[in-house]
This record gives structure tokens, sequence and C-alpha cells, in this order.
């Protein structure tokens, strides 16, 4: 069923609001991907705040336009393309979809991103998604924030643990 111009206009106007929004934004290449699979992966990542969207490349050439992300040309992408939006972290969509490929090697693959306003290659997106997550990043600076401190605390332990040895010796020589 074709659509109007108008509910056209209306598509291309949610989908530049989506790219205005996002913070991250993952292009994958999704041939023989079924129905379950693609339902599997957009629950992923809804989980990831993330949203998968398919649209004819024309229009998603156009929303790009809209949205001021000039540097792409999504028409010369090769196969059917999803875009993949992300909303959270920036990292995760590029996480979630590198996980789902790990299960569906032969059927979906990056053809890039973008990442604060830039594009990014196939390569790259792929690189972005073995960066660890802004929560495994707080983890380890304040593990390597604690580390000092907690070597100094034990450093000042086992001199109070000796002192109390040396205490314990003193008075079984007494005794």
């Amino acid at each position: 069923m074709a659509k109007t111009k108008e509910q056209k206009q209306e598509i291309l106007k949610a989908l530049t609001e989506k790219i205005s929004s996002a913070k991250s934004v993952v292009f994958t290449n999704f041939s023989g991907l079924s129905v379950k699979d693609n339902e599997d992966l957009r629950k992923r990542l809804r989980q990831g705040e993330g949203e998968y969207y398919v649209a004819k490349k024309t229009l998603l050439d156009l929303a790009f336009r809209d949205a001021k992300i000039s540097d792409l040309d999504i028409k010369t992408f090769d196969g059917r393309v999803a875009v993949v939006f992300g909303y959270g972290e920036e990292v995760m969509p590029a996480k979630i979809v590198d996980e789902f490929k790990k299960e569906h090697e032969e059927q979906i693959s990056f053809i890039g991103g973008i990442l604060e306003g830039k594009f990014l290659n196939a390569e790259e997106t792929a690189t972005l998604a073995k960066l660890p997550g802004k929560q495994e990043l707080y983890a380890q600076l304040v593990g390597t924030l604690m580390a000092p401190i907690s070597g100094f605390a034990n450093v000042l332990a086992g001199n109070l643990r000796g002192l109390v040895c040396v205490l314990e010796a003193i008075k079984k020589n007494k005794e």
C-alpha cells in the first residue's frame, strides 16, 4: 500500500527527531534475518535504551540530511539497511548489535555508525562495540582511586599487627 505524501512527511519528521535525540547511531546490513530474530534484536535494544528502525535508503538519507548530518550517503550502503538509535549510553547500541552478531554472523553486519556527529566506518563501529560501558569505566576509576588508599590502610594495619605481636611477646616474657 503506497503512502501518501503527508504520511511520508510525518515519517520523515519522526525519523529526523529520532536522529536528533540519539546519542549514537549504528547502521547494519540485516540480510536474511527472520522476523523472530528481528523482534529479538528489537527487544534487546529496547532494554538497552535503543531502537531498531528499518526504512528505505532514500527516506533515511533525507532524514539524516534534515538532521544536518550531510557527510553521509546512505544510498551507497550495500544490502538492506537498518538503523539502531542509542538514546542512553553511547556504546550500548554497538555492543548489543555485536552480541547479536555473534549468534547471527551471516545475517547481520556493521555498515557504520555516527558518534558525536561524525561518521564511523564498519571497523570503527566494531571497535566501539568493544569499549567498556560507562558503569564499567566508573568501576575501574573507583578501583584505581581506591588502590592507594587501601594499600595505605593495609600498611597501617600491618604496623598495628606488628605492635600487638610485640606487646603479646613482652607480656608472655613477663609471665
